[in-house]
């Protein structure tokens, strides 16, 4: 008797969720670790391990549970996803790749040797070194935390002096390791998801992401670019993967700065905030291609159904519990797709789920989805 594989996922958010969704579609099982018990991923499956990948004897029997496993955020150390290789499981993205991408320094040195266009960037090692970056990186810059930094948290734009000692200060906090980027004037913020197996690699729509308060809010396919740049943020993409050896799916964000240069930001090994169009955008969603990928399957198309998909993450609007509070307005609108996370709680500017429209005219789109943004109260 042949036996349904099972696909475990480190982490139970939404993306975890959304990937679910689509390993059951196509006959897998789904085991989920997390730390709290009834996460967004948690609620799908009898498989639902509460704890985290630092008690090894918990990791083992996931583990044994699964047949192979992925993840929904980049976060993991590495060192871990090591142990979990060493039990003879394979882990997609692998703990190589990801040990290139968790540290943002390091994985801007890795893409940096291949190439890659980048802003100008630096290490920080001690809190008087405002003098040294500034000569290089101009007197306006960005620090960041070298890792557990997303969504604007771990970054602090830096103008002068003090600025810089109390971003260092407030940094160190969240985490021991900084570094230093060169502030970017930008035209546009782009993006693009890459999905990779053995055999194929494949990219998606490159879009446009606007952001709000430091998190990905809307995300228009394709970008209103050119041709070219759309050919050379595709490249870039598949170069920045193939760099740090990855397969699986990964998001790269990019800038087109003053000058008409592409750079890239930063890569996630997953599914990605600026992917979740691809749902109903897309023949094939990221998620879908997301299982694909981790189980090595053949991969479906990348294309879009109609000419433009516009999304827009759905952020809390109060503090309470996290369900939709007016239904009925919130499915007025008849082309509109909505997704709701399942978080237990809402709190304002959290992510609790995010809306898709389609169409074959972009302002309309465009318009359609920002005027149902406005009405559902989560």
């Amino acid at each position: 008797m042949i036996k349904r594989k099972t696909i475990g996922i480190l982490g139970g958010g939404q993306l975890a969720r959304m990937s679910a969704f689509q390993a059951y579609k196509l006959g897998f099982d789904i085991a989920i670790l997390e730390k709290e018990k009834n996460s967004p991923a948690g609620q799908l499956t009898q498989n639902e391990f509460v704890g985290w990948v630092d008690d090894d004897k918990l990791l083992k029997q996931f583990a044994e549970e699964c047949d192979i496993i992925t993840l929904e955020n980049e976060f993991i150390d590495a060192d871990r996803l090591k142990f979990i290789e060493s039990l003879g499981k394979r882990v997609i993205p692998s703990a190589y790749t990801i040990r290139l991408i968790q540290d943002k320094f390091t994985q801007k040195k890795t893409l940096s040797k291949y190439n890659i266009p980048l802003p100008n960037f630096m290490e920080v090692k001690s809190i008087n070194d405002y003098k040294k970056i500034s000569t290089k990186l101009g007197k306006r810059f960005i620090i960041k935390s070298r890792k557990m930094g997303y969504d604007g948290y771990g970054n602090a734009d830096v103008m002068n002096e003090t600025d810089f000692k109390d971003a260092y200060k407030k940094l160190t906090n969240r985490h021991s390791k900084l570094y230093a980027e060169e502030f970017v004037k930008f035209s546009k913020e782009l993006a693009v998801m890459v999905v990779r197996t053995k055999k194929e690699i494949k990219t998606y729509p490159v879009v446009e992401t606007i952001q709000k308060n430091h998190i990905c809010h809307t995300v228009i396919s394709p970008a209103q670019i050119s041709k070219r740049k759309i050919k050379m943020a595709e490249q870039i993409g598949i170069e920045c993967v193939k760099a740090v050896k990855g397969f699986g799916l990964f998001g790269i964000e990019m800038f087109i700065d003053e000058k008409g240069r592409i750079l890239v930001n930063e890569m996630a090994p997953r599914p990605h905030n600026s992917g979740h169009y691809t749902i109903e955008g897309c023949i094939t969603s990221q998620f879908e291609n997301h299982i694909r990928s981790v189980m090595n399957l053949p991969l479906g198309s990348t294309e879009l159904v109609k000419k433009y998909a516009v999304m827009i993450n759905l952020l809390g609007k109060r503090d309470g519990k996290g369900v939709v509070q007016n239904y009925p307005e919130s499915l007025s609108e008849p082309d509109l797709h909505l997704h709701v996370y399942g978080k237990e709680k809402s709190r304002i500017g959290r992510k609790m789920g995010h809306i898709t429209i389609i169409g074959d005219k972009l302002n309309t789109t465009l318009r359609k989805a920002k005027k149902m943004e406005q009405k559902i109260i989560i």
